[in-house]
């Protein structure tokens, strides 16, 4: 015990002591002293053998002694319930509120006043208060509750917290009852319906119940659950009883270098964590989708057990569509052993569970574009919103000197290959990363670089790649090829010719939009592009095979161009572009793709052209 402490003692002894003087009969010397936690206290047996069944067997035990003296041990409320109890035995009126009702009761019970020793005695006094005042006023249960801490165990054997426990949640669904009925009004056709446009005025206690003590508001919403409270009003008190516990006392870092924060100072914190994420309503939306993110913020740096947190995982990952890309940019800590900012490993796990979420909506439409063999995805809806959250995450997180390739890979690659429509997001992000990663091997480049699918970058995306010198050649040629086509198919609309209409609306539906068509299975887009893939490797070895033809004929090109201008020369010159094909002919004899009727197509245009500049 300090000084402070003891000072504190001697001080509540002598107050005590002053007290005593004021209703002690003076006049009648005393016969008996009681010691209560260091305080003495005068009395006289008579009226404390009249009332209590302890003192009068403590008396009897000491019948020959005139002068008794007794040390009471561990005395529910210390010196101040006795010194309250010792007047009720001297007959002396005080008040029972409801600050005072718990210690009585559970003092009386340790002093056996009972009616078997006396009529109208301090524990059925205490009995009837509890029972006709406290348990019908639902401020009071809480105020006896609070009271109750300093008394366990005995509060709770002697079924005080269970009383007003039951009475507090019986009295919150009685006033959510209430409350929804007077919201009830006719509408115009006559028939009964819920004004949600009012506020609900059932929650008023949320605020009242953030000063009970962690165990029992456990105790306290788990009655609630079982009476029937709303899972937003539950949700609601959650978030207002974490914000008070957790926002003074948890701090998530240590101003002095971004290091953990010790554990022996955390108990309480992470009790309240745990706890809070235990009572989380099981309904999608009863508390903001933030306030889930910030428990789990929490539950990370408190080391929370794991089962907490992968359960927080699994909320979020039900209701990631709502989340917003500050939610999502968790914090990551020195003790993860890899450095990096932010905790990617948490995210990813978040995504599995998103991907692998039951389809509760059952859109007709989503059979159309999800696999007919998953039973377990997400809407299209969802999936388009998160795809962008990931995109603009991976670019928050690719500045990272320290985020290493495979854990880029590893969130950019958790989403199936139709969650994206347009891969200009995740086209920037990579670009961020490779910027970030100047040394980046060129094997770990062109894996990075496959995750784009360069026929869904828009018009200004497709400009920037094919001039960014940081995509590995292969992948500048895949733009190119593509900006080809694109424009291809421009001037083929802009000069139409009956010949080649089914190849222009060929590639038109292949590449025009850079986007899925919405009829399309994801397996047959994926056998698609697999084909497409197959004819585009043939066309780059080609390429290589011809690179140094094409520069040479360049060179030659210019120099006829200087010499002549005529309409001969540009004929030749459109013959001599149709034998190099650059990305070459099909691969089957006697007929023509559609690809091949392209490039005869831009010869009588560039023809076409040229005749009327003549």
């Amino acid at each position: 015990m300090d000084k402070h402490q003891q000072q504190q003692q001697l001080f509540l002894a002598k107050s005590t002591r002053q007290r005593c003087n004021e209703w002690i009969f003076r006049d009648v010397p005393s016969d008996i002293t009681i010691e209560v936690n260091g305080v003495s206290f005068a009395l006289h047996k008579f009226p404390l053998v009249s009332r209590s069944g302890r003192i009068q067997k403590l008396v009897a035990e000491h019948r020959d002694s005139d002068m008794l003296r007794v040390e009471l041990v561990n005395v529910p409320g210390g010196a101040e319930s006795f010194e309250l109890a010792a007047k009720f035995c001297y007959g002396i009126n005080f008040e029972i509120t409801s600050f005072n009702v718990a210690q009585l009761y559970c003092v009386s019970d340790y002093l056996e006043m009972t009616e078997e020793f006396s009529k109208d005695n301090l524990g059925s006094r205490t009995e009837e208060y509890l029972e006709i005042v406290v348990c019908k006023n639902l401020e009071m249960c809480v105020e006896v509750l609070q009271q109750c801490e300093s008394l366990l165990p005995l509060a709770d054997e002697l079924k005080i917290i269970s009383r007003c426990i039951d009475a507090i949640a019986s009295k919150a669904c009685a006033e959510q009852i209430a409350s929804s009925f007077s919201r009830l009004e006719y509408s115009s056709s006559g028939r009964l319906h819920m004004n949600r446009q009012t506020k609900c005025e059932g929650d008023w206690w949320i605020e009242d119940l953030s000063v009970i003590r962690i165990d029992l508001y456990q105790r306290l919403i788990t009655a609630m659950k079982c009476r029937g409270v709303r899972p937003e009003s539950i949700g609601a008190s959650l978030v207002n009883f974490a914000q008070k516990e957790l926002t003074k006392k948890c701090s998530l870092w240590n101003p002095s270098g971004l290091t953990k924060v010790d554990l022996g100072s955390t108990d309480h914190e992470r009790l309240v964590v745990e706890t809070i994420i235990g009572l989380l309503p099981v309904e999608k939306l009863a508390v903001p989708i933030s306030f889930l993110f910030g428990l789990l913020r929490s539950a990370v740096m408190l080391d929370c057990s794991i089962s907490c947190r992968l359960d927080l995982e699994r909320r979020i990952g039900s209701q990631l569509d709502i989340a917003t890309l500050d939610d999502i940019l968790i914090p990551s800590f020195r003790h993860s052993g890899d450095g990096t900012l932010f905790d990617v490993d948490t995210v990813q796990r978040i995504l599995v569970n998103f991907s692998q979420q039951d389809d509760s909506e059952g859109d007709m439409d989503d059979e159309s574009v999800f696999e007919s063999d998953s039973p377990r995805s997400p809407s299209q809806t969802a999936l388009f919103k998160v795809a962008i959250l990931v995109d603009n995450y991976l670019a928050e997180i690719a500045p990272d000197a320290n985020l290493k390739l495979p854990k880029f890979l590893g969130i950019a690659e958790t989403l199936p290959e139709h969650a994206r429509t347009i891969h200009d997001g995740l086209y920037r992000a990579i670009d961020i990363y490779l910027k970030a990663h100047p040394s980046l091997p060129d094997e770990d480049r062109k894996r990075l670089c496959k995750l784009i699918d360069f026929q869904k970058l828009s018009q200004e995306a497709g400009a920037h790649a094919a001039q960014n010198e940081r995509l590995p050649i292969q992948s500048i040629v895949q733009v190119l090829y593509f900006e080809q086509l694109r424009l291809r198919n421009a001037l083929c609309c802009s000069y139409p010719d009956d010949d080649h209409k089914p190849a222009v609306h060929h590639q038109s539906w292949r590449i025009s939009s850079g986007a899925l068509s919405a009829a399309m299975s994801p397996r047959d887009n994926y056998a698609s592009l697999r084909r497409e893939n197959r004819e585009l490797k043939l066309e780059l070895t080609r390429m290589r095979m011809r690179l140094n033809d094409l520069e040479k004929e360049h060179v030659c090109m210019k120099r006829d161009m200087v010499k002549s201008r005529s309409r001969r020369f540009m004929r030749s010159f459109s013959k001599k572009i149709g034998k190099l094909s650059l990305f070459g002919h099909s691969s089957s004899r006697g007929s023509s793709s559609p690809s091949r009727q392209s490039y005869r197509t831009d010869s009588k245009v560039i023809e076409r052209t040229c005749a009327s500049t003549d």
